[in-house]
């Protein structure tokens, strides 16, 4: 690294957004969750704050004046918003009396969708910036080091890195090629009964009275991101929790991102009744990617949920030729929709060595119980056979 100077900064505004966002779409899998203008909002919003448990630290490499490398890393004083769960090494740490929090977790806040992490110009880069991650680690005594839901060149320079690799599944709908001329193109495709019970499904819904519409970027008016967030907001409440984006994030998206959203908007008898929103992939040069992110209901309606976030984003994607529609983080019921399983990859770094052992030892165990998993997974494919 005698090339390089690692510079840690204490917030979004300290980066240079056009370089930031340069680097991002120099990225082989750039996300639009890492998009300067996504992680400044978390930051100035109060979402992802140091008062809420994410302490930015972002850490950036520079030769001279050039912007090598870079990536979000936040000091966490719990695992809250990251679905990637590690309570019980938090709880094996407290029991022998270690401390596991402050932990250092790179990652999109409160946002388990893939894609890049590590910014960097090459792979060279790529390597130092992990290298980078662990000495800010050693040097503020901290636990751990948890890359979360990264990309391939991500992972790549985390293995050789030697930093422990982690798998969950998540499920996605492809649009395959050449794409669906419509929805009904894309039902045929799939087994008799999972085509029968989605259409049963949508039905019920029509039959309630519901109908939707769609708004995209600078065309969602102030009503309706309001309209939404009192439904996202209401939904996180009916969990007993409190929702982890404020509104004045959305706000902050609706004035420097609007590209990267589409908002689906139910509407029983005039009025607005549920709503979802997906965000898109925002760079030009690449294919289209939709993403389920929110969603929320004022009224209960049979398959309402199925409806706003899975049927309504799919046909949508049609339209517009959207190659993926990623559903999120979970749900096994998502492949009845056709979204397949896809495993996600995470990477890690434990201080402690006796605890790295044991944690190397239980990844293990566990990387072969997702392999069955997706193996069992496979076994139940909604589409016909060929």
């Amino acid at each position: 690294m005698n090339d390089y100077v690692i510079r840690v900064l204490a917030s979004p505004s300290d980066i240079d957004p056009q370089a930031w966002n340069a680097l991002l779409a120099a990225q082989p899998e750039p996300s639009p969750f890492m998009r300067h203008e996504y992680l400044a909002a978390m930051h100035d919003s109060g979402s992802a704050s140091p008062e809420r448990g994410w302490t930015p630290q972002f850490v950036t490499l520079w030769r001279g004046d050039l912007l090598e490398a870079a990536c979000a890393l936040y000091l966490k004083d719990h695992s809250y918003g990251e679905y990637v769960f590690d309570w019980a090494w938090a709880n094996a740490y407290e029991q022998h009396g270690l401390a596991y929090y402050p932990k250092a977790v790179v990652a999109a806040p409160f946002t388990p969708v893939p894609g890049a992490r590590l910014l960097a110009r090459d792979a060279p880069s790529r390597t130092l910036l992990v290298q980078a991650l662990v000495a800010v680690c050693k040097e503020q005594e901290l636990s751990s080091l948890h890359l979360l839901f990264g990309a391939n060149a991500d992972i790549a320079a985390c293995t050789e890195a030697g930093l422990m690799l982690r798998h969950t599944v998540q499920f996605h709908w492809t649009n395959t090629q050449p794409g669906y001329t419509n929805f009904d193109a894309f039902l045929a495709s799939l087994s008799h009964d999972k085509r029968k019970k989605i259409r049963q499904e949508r039905r019920k819904v029509a039959e309630a009275g519901v109908s939707f519409r769609w708004s995209r970027g600078t065309d969602i008016a102030a009503a309706d991101w309001d309209f939404f967030y009192r439904c996202y907001e209401r939904t996180y409440r009916e969990h007993g929790n409190p929702p982890y984006l404020t509104r004045d994030f959305f706000q902050r998206m609706a004035d420097t991102l609007p590209e990267a959203w589409l908002l689906f908007v139910a509407e029983r008898d005039g009025r607005p009744v549920a709503t979802s929103l997906i965000a898109l992939s925002t760079d030009e040069a690449q294919p289209l990617v939709a993403y389920g992110r929110y969603w929320g209901a004022l009224e209960r309606v049979d398959c309402l949920h199925f409806e706003a976030c899975y049927y309504q984003p799919i046909a949508w994607c049609i339209a517009h030729g959207a190659v993926r529609f990623e559903g999120g983080a979970q749900g096994e019921h998502k492949m009845a929709r056709a979204l397949m399983p896809v495993r996600t990859t995470s990477a890690h770094w434990l201080a402690h060595p006796s605890f790295a052992d044991a944690v190397e030892r239980f990844l293990e165990r566990e990387g072969a119980g997702i392999e069955n998993y997706m193996d069992h997974l496979g076994e139940r494919s909604p589409f016909k056979a060929t």
